[in-house]
């Protein structure tokens, strides 16, 4: 019976080639967007699983409470004696607690090749705690003090196909170690896929004099702890355990001081790192887990536009399988078993389009990972992977075939047999529901591309504060760049295809010190001290561009400019005096003195989308600073100018790799994520509008049909092809229209939530939803114009012949 069922579901696809084509087609597209998005949300939702014990790992993060206002802050930066209480005083609760520095790109030399690579000074305990593949050394390879283990690639980069253990190397050409270890690459859904070695901890103590210093210290708060939580401990356990840690752990002098401030640890979850990095009073509130929900939603919604083009296909054309239902009931046939032949002709429709989908998908992952930065794989070979598929082809069976199998399944076979049979007036209705649902979904997701977008060119036009043009960075990590900075200067300033040179402590697109403690006239107690802190050369205003709005710049000229400062303008306005020239900005304990010389335009430094922090500028007096920056003349190309300055760099330190990055692509990776979330919604907006249109298209064909004799008829009676077009449109206009009427204040009110989220944002503009209203009623006219035109055209002789 079953095979006899698809047997007439196959000839009746075969009778209508048209139908079944917009059919297969709708659902092909429809199935490959849901499964492209449920591969994309199960890449996201994975993330950091590649770690065996992900569910135990975490980072310890603080809470402070400014008592003055109440703002409460949180950071993941710790000091290192916090580090050496919870291994001896937390045993209970944690099995690892490992001290770090963060992520940085370092140089490794082996002979004459140096390769820039991010690497992480970690304690040893690290390897296993992430459960990296060994393939070769072991977990006990970050044991000895002067070892590096290295990734795959890296190992492969650096010795090619010879044996990396045991093989010497330096770390920025001043720290000698030695390969123990070669682990295989960490995936990209991984927030450790960056890292292309670890390092002891302890060499960068013993590497760095700095933190040799902070080793006992509770001032200094500039290091990470990772945490693994102890077997039989849940994180609600931990989370209780912590309480009051700086009160029995801090020295009591050091606790006396910052208990106003209410302090507190906890441990946040590698499983949040990903998906909940937003804070919101220092606990993690949300992030890309709203984007997850988000296209699993219109993931949802694409399939059901696909599912309703069938439903309304099938119950469109009901008349013309009436007959069919009324003699097969006559005969015997109940409705349960024609239920089942419709669901057979469901089930065989969605097949197919499962076969297709499956093969759009091969087709188009290359592409999609490229556009969502993913490194997404089909996993042809997992069992789970068909189980899926197969509840997935089953689903979309049931969501396609149910309407229609429950509503041709119920006609009357007296009635049908005689002729009597009629859809009756308000058969339409459920089809123009569905029609108006498909095209308020399609319209909702065009408003929101379009929001998308106006939000990436708003914070794209934000002026920046300082002219980026030809701006190159270099980190001077290598020890003999040590006092060079003059001789550097002078000899790219003679090459001719450089016109300045500064240095600083951080990157133009970064921040690197952020400090609090500081005091000035007026300055009342509730108001917060914390600033961004710029050590800069006395060129480094003049290099940039910047606008200089109150007193001077730095100058080499002023001697006294060593115990200056210049503030932006957020840092002028917090400190609220009325003229800042002259003034002095000091310590809170009376240690340091600095005047105010000037006040600058905000730079935008960090996110663009984030208001712009205080920030302090101190002269670099002693030029030690590591981060090298240059423009390029105006009138000399990129690719002129960077051999003449390498040569320089090889000329003056031979033994440093010369690696360099453009400030304004560095600054336009800052919209990396926002734009990746509006390429993909663009896509899936247009894809959700082209099932539709197919859809339309399918309706506006059967309505033709059925319409012939009339268009016959008024076209004898001398109606104008203009005036058919009218009548075979209209009803489809008026249906979009409603559609967008109900778009516009669904998309307001999500579009204006998200933009929420963002302290520098566009408003929503009118002509958002009037282009997304306009787009959908362009493509539906020239959708159903098609047919309504080809109708209208057709010689009424023969269509009033028609049967």
């Amino acid at each position: 019976m079953l095979l006899n069922y698809f047997k007439i579901a196959f000839r009746n696809l075969t009778k209508n080639k048209v139908y079944s084509f917009i059919n297969i087609g709708g659902l092909a597209v429809g199935m490959s967007v849901a499964m492209l998005i449920g591969l994309w949300m199960y890449d996201e939702l994975s993330f950091n699983q590649y770690h065996k014990n992900y569910d135990r790992i975490g980072q310890i993060r603080s809470i402070s409470t400014e008592p003055s206002t109440g703002v409460i802050e949180g950071s993941p930066h710790m000091q290192i004696p916090m580090g050496t209480a919870l291994r001896e005083n937390y045993k209970h609760l944690f099995s690892k607690v490992l001290t770090s520095w963060a992520v940085e790109e370092y140089t490794l030399k082996v002979g004459e090749k140096n390769l820039s690579r991010r690497g992480h000074f970690v304690e040893p305990g690290i390897l296993e705690m992430l459960s990296l593949k060994m393939l070769k050394g072991s977990y006990d390879g970050l044991k000895d003090l002067h070892s590096i283990v290295l990734s795959e690639s890296t190992a492969k980069a650096i010795f090619g196909s010879a044996d990396p253990i045991n093989q010497s190397l330096k770390i920025d050409n001043k720290t000698d170690v030695k390969v123990t270890g070669v682990y295989e690459d960490i995936p990209k859904n991984s927030r450790f896929a960056e890292v292309q070695f670890f390092t002891p901890w302890a060499l960068f103590v013993a590497s760095n004099e700095w933190v040799k210093e902070n080793v006992t210290s509770w001032d200094n708060t500039s290091f990470g702890l990772y945490v693994e939580l102890q077997p039989n401990v849940s994180l609600e356990t931990a989370q209780a355990g912590l309480k009051d840690f700086y009160a029995k752990n801090s020295p009591k002098d050091f606790y006396t001081i910052i208990k106003a401030y209410k302090p507190e640890i906890f441990v946040h979850p590698m499983k949040q790192w990903h998906l909940y990095s937003d804070f919101t009073d220092g606990r993690p509130t949300g992030g890309r887990i709203t984007f997850v929900w988000l296209f699993g939603i219109i993931g949802v919604f694409v399939l059901l536009l696909a599912s309703i083009n069938f439903m309304n296909l099938s119950t469109a054309r009901s008349e013309k399988r009436a007959k069919e239902v009324g003699i097969r009931k006559a005969i015997g046939s109940v409705r349960s078993q024609l239920v089942s032949q419709f669901f057979s002709e469901s089930f065989l429709i969605v097949l197919v389009s499962f076969v297709i989908s499956c093969i759009i998908l091969v087709l188009s992952l290359g592409w999609f990972n490229e556009l969502s930065d993913k490194d997404i794989a089909l996993p042809f070979t997992n069992l789970y992977f068909w189980i899926a598929g197969m509840a997935f082809v089953a689903l979309t069976g049931i969501l396609t075939g149910l309407y229609p199998a429950l509503y041709l399944s119920s006609f009357q076979p007296i009635k049908v047999l005689k002729g009597t049979f009629k859809t009756g007036r308000f058969a339409a209705v459920p089809r123009k529901v569905l029609v108006v649902v498909q095209f308020t979904v399609s319209v909702v997701m065009i408003i929101g591309t379009l929001v998308v977008y106006q939000q990436i060119q708003h914070a794209k036009n934000r002026p920046v504060g300082y002219s980026q043009d030809g701006l190159v960075t270099i980190s001077l990590n290598d020890p003999n760049y040590a006092g060079k900075y003059d001789l550097f200067k002078s000899e790219l300033m003679n090459s001719g295809v450089v016109s300045d040179v500064a240095l600083s402590n951080s990157t133009l697109t970064s921040i690197s010190n952020r400090s609090s403690g500081f005091t000035w006239k007026g300055k009342a107690p509730e108001t917060p001290s914390s600033f961004n802190k710029f050590r800069v050369t006395a060129d480094f205003g003049k290099m940039l561009n910047w606008k200089v709005v109150a007193g001077r710049d730095f100058s080499d000229d002023y001697k006294t400019d060593s115990a200056g400062v210049i503030l932006n303008e957020a840092a002028a306005r917090h400190i609220g005096l009325k003229n800042p020239i002259g003034e002095y900005i000091r310590t809170e304990d009376g240690k340091f003195v600095w005047q105010i010389v000037g006040v600058t335009k905000d730079m935008v430094i960090q996110s663009p989308y984030d208001e712009i922090n205080g920030s302090f500028y101190f002269l670099d007096f002693n030029k030690g600073s590591k981060q090298m920056t240059m423009r390029i003349k105006p009138t000399v190309s990129p690719t002129e100018a960077l051999p003449k300055i390498e040569a320089v760099f090889h000329k003056l330190v031979p033994s440093a790799s010369f690696d360099y990055k453009f400030v304004d692509d560095v600054y336009n990776k800052k919209f990396s994520q926002e734009q990746r979330i509006g390429q993909l919604s663009a896509l899936f907006a247009i894809l959700a509008i082209f099932i539709s249109c197919l859809g339309l298209f399918g309706l506006a064909s059967f309505v033709a049909e059925q319409r012939t004799k009339e268009i016959g008829i008024r076209k004898v009676l001398g109606a104008s092809v203009t005036n058919l077009w009218q009548m075979l449109s209209k009803d489809f206009v008026l249906l979009v229209i409603i559609s967008c009427l109900i778009a516009a204040p669904i998309g307001y009110y999500f579009m204006n939530n998200w933009l929420e989220k963002y302290t520098y944002h566009t408003e929503l503009s009118w002509w958002v939803f009037a282009a997304a209203g306009a787009g959908a009623l362009m493509l539906t006219l020239l959708t159903v114009s098609y047919q309504a035109i080809k109708a209208a055209l057709m010689n009424p002789v023969k269509s009033l012949k028609t049967d």
